[in-house]
């Protein structure tokens, strides 16, 4: 898997551009499955969870040319609902992404349940209980998923249960060439969601109130080929941004669509982080306040993760490693993974000061002065987040099972080199 060796404690400085969303990407080449024609998709990221879909998607007869790393040409023209590689379908979560696509175009599939980050639970039953509502029927057995459906599906008032990014995405692809009017209320709305919204609209689609919680689709007969350059990944700008931070850089990061980071902006404000922005760049500059800005009366200000346009799961971790760096205590909730905060153990070792409450909840008091140490990663969010502390730290680190920070960031020690990191990667 690899391992990263990291000599902390030197400023970062200089330009980076980040990778286009993977959580784009993913849906959007499922999506392919919709359309005989041919469809051409650029600023694709170089990953490890990109590359699994391209084999999952060959394997259902997708004709893919890529052109270069980061643009492909895709075409279904023939799709066949071939018996899905499980061991492929395990190491993603977005596999389950394949169930809307299929059911719109051939109205069946047999899937293994998806994988992906070990953080805890992470429920299905929002994509079956959709899908149901479309007039699919779900089976289970010997450890596959049999879903199918008669005929053209038909639209429906889709209510989630719960602001799932990936159900919302796959009810999207179903209603898009469902027959009649589908309204999906409590949808997700993410910038991986809008922009899949945009790009099916490109191809013929009719989805009105993107970027709001309740979608109104309106089915059409067939959808066309198209072209479409998939934006940057927010979640990789910030992580650029807090390696700045911790590391008392200056960096500009190009083409990072601010319009997206209101939220973000004013939870790292909190932990004393300031940034600018110069059209779609942003300027982390290297005098940074650092201080935590506590809640009225002094009380102790909590972090809380929740749907967008809220905070969202998947920066907690980078904004932990922040706060060690910061002056003042805070308490970080994650209610929705069981799982997230246990790589804190890993940031203890280092000299971080952390109490962790519960599985949802963990309280840091900084500064931290982190020494280097040798780390595994255990999923993509708390490998990048290690990644900072070993930056920030005094000494030299290991990260260790750097696979799974490959899968959703590109190159990242290229990228980080780049900026006058001294890190290096030594291949098992």
């Amino acid at each position: 898997m690899g391992t990263l060796i990291i000599e902390g404690n030197h400023p970062l400085s200089g330009e980076v551009t980040p990778s286009g969303n993977k959580n784009a990407a993913l849906p959007m080449l499922t999506a392919a499955l919709l359309t005989d024609e041919e469809i051409t998709l650029h600023n694709i990221p170089d990953i490890g969870d990109v590359r699994t879909m391209r084999d999952l998607l060959k394997s259902l007869g997708v004709q893919i040319e890529v052109v270069n790393p980061h643009s492909w040409k895709l075409r279904a023209t023939n799709v066949r609902n071939a018996e899905l590689d499980p061991e492929l379908c395990k190491r993603i979560r977005a596999s389950i992404l394949l169930a809307g696509p299929m059911l719109g175009r051939t109205g069946e599939l047999e899937l293994a349940p998806p994988g992906g980050d070990v953080i805890g639970r992470r429920r299905i039953d929002t994509h079956f209980l959709a899908l149901k509502q479309f007039g699919v029927d779900v089976k289970y057995s010997e450890g596959q998923f049999r879903l199918t459906a008669a005929g053209r599906l038909v639209g429906a008032d889709v209510l989630l249960d719960e602001a799932s990014v990936t159900a919302t995405e796959n009810a999207i692809s179903i209603a898009a060439t469902a027959r009649g009017l589908t309204t999906i209320r409590n949808a997700a709305s993410e910038p991986h969601v809008q922009e899949l919204c945009h790009f099916l609209n490109g191809l013929g689609a009719n989805i009105k109130n993107i970027g709001s919680n309740t979608l109104q689709i309106e089915g059409v007969d067939q959808l066309h080929g198209g072209e479409f350059t998939i934006g940057p990944d927010y979640l990789e700008v910030v992580s650029f941004i807090g390696a700045a931070v911790v590391t008392g850089g200056n960096i500009r990061i190009r083409n990072a669509a601010p319009k997206h980071l209101d939220m973000v902006r004013l939870v790292f404000g909190r932990l004393g982080v300031i940034w600018e922005t110069e059209g779609e760049d942003i300027i982390v500059p290297a005098d940074q306040p650092l201080e935590i800005i506590p809640d009225f009366g002094g009380a102790i200000p909590q972090i809380n993760v929740m749907p967008w346009p809220s905070f969202p799961t998947d920066l907690m971790s980078i904004a932990i490693v922040v706060a060690t760096q910061s002056t003042g205590t805070v308490l970080f909730h994650d209610w929705m993974y069981p799982s997230r905060m246990f790589f804190t153990d890993k940031l203890v070792s280092m000299g971080a000061r952390i109490t962790l409450c519960d599985p949802h909840r963990c309280i840091i008091v900084g500064p931290n002065s982190l020494l280097g140490e040798e780390l595994d990663s255990p999923d993509i969010r708390a490998g990048m987040a290690l990644v900072l502390a070993a930056l920030s730290a005094k000494g030299t680190s290991k990260i260790r099972n750097i696979g799974q920070i490959d899968r959703g960031y590109e190159q990242i020690d290229k990228k980080l080199k780049l900026l006058g990191a001294k890190i290096s990667r030594i291949e098992d």
